[in-house]
């Protein structure tokens, strides 16, 4: 069961977090509007999120397949759906009509397994190339100098739509550390562009979390993740 108390605390929490976006957009001198707040549900209950939706969230993202499905099938397409975890080949069968952006286009035979099942649907599927811009062994993503060359090779299927770049920042105390990956990410978005790649566009950074979000929209993100700060702490 759900008391009121969990409800409420949604709707202070998501109001806070609009406070900050504009508070962080302001100091960049953007347009709030222009940033996209991803709810992450990963393991929160569907009563949680339908209040999440009611204060006015319209997309929602997930980190596992099997759970944007069981959440697919009771909730439906009233929300945008972002599948913003890895992205196993063997699943894409299964959101390749249920998704509006998958986050984490990482890897060639991803991506032809994609454009199979998109083509089978008949569905142009929209795509963010992820970016490990750290290094990190523990993450996944292409090394920045991989990017390029993978875009253009990418660029040609047919029914790939890519859109922009994700990444995800370490996990420091010193928000300032992650400021450089943000940035890296940002300059190699407009790097890309300066390319003009026929049927590629750079319209989105998909980058900050819960703990890093406002440098992140400092530093270009116009898509960010949030969930702890909306639903509390998750196993």
């Amino acid at each position: 069961m759900f008391g009121g108390d969990k409800v409420k605390n949604i709707a202070a929490a998501l109001a806070e977090i609009r406070r900050r976006i504009e508070r962080a957009a302001a100091k960049a001198g953007r347009d709030p509007a222009s940033i996209q707040l991803v709810a992450v549900t990963k393991n929160v209950e569907i009563p949680l999120i339908e209040e999440a939706c009611a204060q006015g969230l319209t997309d929602l993202g997930e980190n596992r397949v099997q759970e944007l499905v069981k959440k697919y099938e009771v909730l439906g397409d009233v929300v945008r759906w972002h599948l913003i975890g890895h992205l196993q080949t063997n699943k894409v069968k299964y959101i390749v009509d249920k998704v509006a952006l998958v986050h984490s286009l990482d890897r060639m035979s991803l991506a032809k397994e994609i454009n199979k099942r998109a083509g089978s649907v008949g569905r142009k599927l929209p795509v963010l190339v992820q970016v490990n811009v750290a290094e990190e062994e523990s993450k996944f993503g292409l090394k920045v100098e991989e990017v390029l060359p993978f875009i253009r090779e990418v660029k040609d299927m047919e029914w790939i739509s890519i859109q922009g770049l994700m990444t995800m920042a370490p996990l420091v105390d010193d928000l300032e550390k992650v400021r450089p990956v943000f940035r890296s990410l940002k300059e190699l978005q407009e790097e890309i562009s300066s390319h003009d790649l026929p049927g590629v566009e750079m319209r989105y950074l998909s980058m900050g979390m819960t703990n890093d979000f406002e440098v992140a929209i400092e530093e270009g993100a116009n898509i960010i993740r949030i969930g702890t700060a909306i639903f509390g702490s998750r196993d």
